[in-house]
């Protein structure tokens, strides 16, 4: 009975991971569809706002919120301000600058590493040489892809600076979450942090003058689909997932992000697909096997010890 429990639990985290991997790539594709023609800070905004509205109506009918100290509220609407505010802002501002999608992408290539390297001195925790090797070929793999797949865009050099904000302000909110001894479950994290980044979209979007969305349904179509997938979904298995695999092996997953980003667009907005780019995915999933049997192997380890 034992082994039929490990091995449904490790479909749901397998199927989970591969879940988390296409919806977080969808909040580089949608962007290319949606704001051709409206400013990405207010698709943004009201991707967020109507979702808060639900979440905080959903929180309050099953009491998820009930009993939890306000404490842990101020830490959670501090990674929220960090891991969803900052890094969904800085994403799409690189956008609006024109910095490529494939560029913007690579932003989830380099965090693993930089993740890997932290860890040690912030968490306490050991990289093992298989990951570490494993690391390193998924972060040649996604060069590969996004290399292959880049583009003169004319953006500014100083646009170039958002998507390494962008990965600052994941990699602190991630950190935060893993370090805090804050437990909240996934909906009343989720909900905080989709509250806080709404408060604060709304003022900038007011101060801007993007507040107002324009009266079309593609507009909405597209507001539906961030809320549900890139920010419901994603940022749902994010956090999730950070607890059950660890943020070694979540880190990892990050490298399929740019491969199947760029998959996506080649299906989706007919950009190029070349043998770099298959030898690229390659790479990234090599890297991911090598990461995730390292931290298997680490876990299994730990256990006989104890």
């Amino acid at each position: 009975m034992s082994r039929q429990i490990g091995i449904l639990g490790s479909m749901v985290t397998v199927t989970s991971s591969a879940v988390f991997v296409v919806t977080w790539s969808s909040g580089f594709i949608i962007p290319a569809f949606a704001t051709v023609d409206v400013s990405p800070l207010t698709l943004l905004v009201w991707r967020f706002v109507p979702l808060a509205a639900t979440l905080l109506v959903l929180v309050h009918l099953t009491g998820a919120g009930e009993g939890i100290p306000a404490r842990e509220v101020r830490v959670q609407s501090a990674i929220g301000v960090f891991a969803q505010f900052g890094y969904c802002l800085a994403v799409y501002a690189a956008v609006a600058a024109g910095v490529a999608t494939g560029t913007v992408a690579l932003i989830d290539a380099i965090q693993p590493l930089v993740v890997a390297v932290l860890v040690g001195p912030v968490l306490g925790l050991r990289v093992r040489g298989a990951q570490w090797i494993g690391l390193g070929i998924g972060a040649v793999g996604v060069l590969l892809v996004v290399r292959s797949q880049l583009g003169d865009t004319g953006a500014p050099p100083w646009a170039y600076a958002f998507p390494a904000l962008a990965m600052v302000a994941l990699i602190i909110g991630t950190l935060l979450q893993r370090r805090t001894t804050v437990r909240t479950g996934v909906l009343v994290t989720l909900t905080v942090h989709v509250s806080v980044t709404a408060v604060l979209l709304l003022v900038l979007a007011a101060v801007t003058g993007s507040l107002v969305p324009p009266a079309s349904w593609p507009f909405r179509i597209a507001v539906a689909l961030t809320a549900v997938f890139p920010t419901l979904a994603a940022y749902g298995l994010y956090w999730w997932l950070l607890r059950r695999i660890g943020i070694t092996a979540l880190q990892a997953l990050l490298f399929l992000i740019a491969p199947t980003t760029s998959l996506a667009g080649s299906v989706l907005l007919g950009e190029p697909m070349t043998p770099v780019t298959v030898g690229g995915f390659a790479l990234c999933a090599a890297g991911v096997a090598l990461v995730l049997v390292g931290d298997a192997r680490s876990r299994r380890e730990d256990a006989r010890a104890e």
